[in-house]
């Protein structure tokens, strides 16, 4: 007990609200977007893959990649948007329920995992499947038990709304819509989404001090938690076998897109910022608390128990 008290408060000093990871800057260009520079927190990496190399961050491809994250007008049933399963109250993951939520009151088969830090990720969704930010959206859109739409659809709709065709010409020069210009305004948005100042930030950057407690919880994470874990983003992205059993959907993980026998019930490691707001845990949403997720590994993992 007294082992996940200690690493729960650390974790809880993991947690922050949302940052958009970018910063005005001036407009230029015959149609004037307000260009933003995305911004890498003090002592982070660089992003491996420069996702706004090309799709430049503009205040107007935010915004209208937001409208489009929050519109459950987008879906089959007009009832579901991006929001709907990444809630913003829960760091953008399901909150609260095991399965995340599709048209015609449909579950899916995973808990939708947080939309954080995601410049730092080349590959997406909890098998991996996807390996660009622009085109992860995607496979929600069009699943049958998510969104249920196809682009055909969406795109007609979307040229058939005057607010649309207004923010894609300030977003893009024209109004022109297009499902790159559509993917590309999703990923100015959730790219940007970028928590990075929690108390273990400000503790890192010479800011605030760890109470006792939390220095106790910060070494045994370091010993028992921070292989898979790293930080600053707290995940590797790496894919492992963390001990839940094969679920009634039969869910392998990482071996639906390998077919390799050695990835069989393998997930992405998540990370374990604002892990207070994104329960439950794991990829079918079966673990409901943090002490439950510390008792599992320490029982299923053989992770080491101070005495």
């Amino acid at each position: 007990m007294k082992f996940r008290v200690i690493i729960s408060l650390f974790l809880f000093a993991a947690s922050s609200l949302f940052i958009i990871g970018a910063g005005r800057g001036d407009g230029y260009g015959p149609f004037k977007p307000q260009y933003l520079s995305f911004l890498i927190p003090k002592g982070w990496p660089k992003p491996a893959t420069n996702y706004f190399e090309k799709n430049r961050l503009t205040e107007q491809g935010f915004q209208l990649g937001k409208k489009l994250f929050y519109d459950s007008r987008l879906s089959k049933d007009r009832e579901v948007s991006c929001a709907g399963c990444h809630q913003p109250f829960g760091a953008f993951a399901t909150f609260d329920h095991d399965l995340s939520h599709g048209v015609n009151n449909s579950f899916t088969t995973r808990n939708a995992p947080a939309l954080m830090n995601l410049a730092w990720m080349q590959n997406f969704h909890w098998d991996g499947a996807i390996n660009h930010l622009e085109v992860q959206p995607l496979g929600p859109l069009t699943a049958a038990n998510e969104m249920g739409q196809t682009l055909d659809s969406i795109l007609f709709f979307l040229k058939s709304d005057t607010a649309y065709r207004r923010m894609f010409k300030a977003a893009f020069g024209d109004p022109s819509i297009s499902s790159q210009r559509m993917l590309w305004a999703l990923a100015q948005f959730t790219g940007s989404l970028v928590t990075a100042n929690s108390k273990y930030d400000r503790v890192m950057n010479g800011q605030d001090t760890f109470s006792n407690f939390e220095k106790n919880g910060y070494r045994h994470f370091k010993n028992n938690c921070a292989g898979c874990h790293k930080e600053p983003l707290f995940t590797d992205n790496s894919f492992r076998n963390n001990g839940i059993s094969l679920n009634r959907f039969k869910d392998a993980g990482r071996q639906l897109v390998t077919g390799l026998s050695s990835d069989s019930l393998k997930f992405k490691v998540p990370s374990l910022r604002n892990i207070q707001l994104t329960y439950p845990y794991m990829h079918d949403g079966s673990i409901f608390s943090v002490p439950q997720v510390l008792d599992h590994y320490i029982s299923k993992i053989n992770i080491h128990q101070p005495g």
